[in-house]
């Protein structure tokens, strides 16, 4: 294992703020991971995990304790069967997939950060998720003192959420397997109604793999949701906030909010999320509450390319990002009575 102490942690995030760890240790197998979470868990030491630094909000403050950077490789491929090692890069196992003629987890390229944070977050773009193929998660559990193997039934997995995420001093993740498709290099029926514009055809139809992953990463990047490093768009963790989900009662008064404000022609966007529930969109609620794109003077400022993203234009600080969070979830508060909910974690700060 590589450990440096005082260690910068702005470098390994996406959005390049934080101050230092007082120790930073870089474990490449499971056993030198597990070995990193029980000295700290022995010594009383608090304990951050990084992965691809992708969905991290630290404080300037930095962070007293060891941080941990998990850079375990492991890609294998067993007939439709996929296991990958918590470190590996994300958008490069789904390119592998894609290559392999496998489908399941196509829409999810240009994603940035590490495998083994995936069922942390359930994450999902352009109408998948990957508690839709995940099989099981294999993690080390901090209580037990033991590594386990969980299935995806026991995973609890809803939006943005899941069993590692409510018990995030729990569980450190070691492994993912997916069962993914052979549909022939097709990809799975497509369920988002941009990707399917975007390719010409209709939900539910299927396209070549290939195709499918290249429109994704094409929408992503006019969103400024593909890293890039000289492009500031992209110094952010992509969406900021999650889109809110509203009971009947809760939907009908951001309903009547919204009429009153913009009139009696205006919808705002409405999904379904399950039995007397509704999901609305925080990029529309942020956009109509008045922040626009580029909104800010600032260091910190709302993308150019997409409302939904918070970035650091590149002398910022995470005060002031978090200046302009708070600054976005009181005006969308005051205009429609709807809180937002900020995606990162947070780590020595906080809304």
């Amino acid at each position: 294992m590589q450990e440096l102490h005082d260690a910068p942690l702005a470098p390994l995030t996406t959005f390049r703020l934080g101050g230092p760890a007082t120790r930073l240790v870089t474990a490449t197998t499971d056993a030198e991971v597990i070995a990193a979470v029980r000295e700290a868990d022995d010594s009383g030491t608090p304990l951050l995990l990084i992965g691809g630094g992708s969905n991290l909000v630290i404080g300037d403050n930095g962070f007293a304790g060891t941080a941990l950077v998990i850079a375990t490789k492991g890609f294998a491929l067993d007939g439709t069967g996929l296991e990958l090692a918590a470190g590996e890069v994300w958008t490069d196992a789904v390119a592998r997939t894609v290559d392999a003629g496998l489908a399941g987890i196509e829409c999810l390229a240009g994603i940035p950060g590490s495998a083994g944070a995936t069922p942390i977050q359930n994450v999902g773009a352009y109408g998948q998720e990957v508690s839709s193929t995940i099989t099981e998660v294999t993690a080390y559990d901090r209580i037990a003192r033991e590594t386990v193997v969980i299935p995806n039934a026991d995973c609890a997995f809803s939006y943005r959420h899941s069993r590692f995420k409510a018990t995030p001093e729990r569980y450190v993740v070691l492994r993912v397997r997916f069962e993914l498709e052979d549909a022939d290099g097709l990809s799975a029926p497509l369920k988002y109604a941009e990707t399917a514009r975007a390719l010409g055809v209709e939900p539910g139809d299927r396209v070549p793999l290939a195709d499918a992953r290249e429109t994704v990463l094409k929408l992503r990047s006019g969103k400024g949701m593909v890293l890039d490093p000289e492009d500031h768009d992209t110094w952010s963790a992509g969406s900021f906030f999650t889109n809110p989900i509203l009971t009947e009662e809760e939907f009908a008064a951001f309903h009547a909010r919204v009429r009153e404000r913009l009139g009696e022609g205006v919808a705002p966007p409405s999904y379904p999320a399950g039995e007397g529930r509704t999901k609305t969109s925080a990029a529309w609620l942020i956009d109509k509450a008045g922040f626009t794109k580029g909104y800010g003077t600032g260091p910190a400022r709302i993308s150019t390319k997409h409302t939904l993203a918070l970035t650091n234009r590149g002398a910022a600080t995470t005060e002031d990002l978090l200046a302009l969070a708070r600054e976005v979830v009181t005006g969308v508060r005051d205009a429609f009575g709807v809180t937002l909910v900020n995606e990162p974690v947070t780590v020595g700060v906080s809304l």
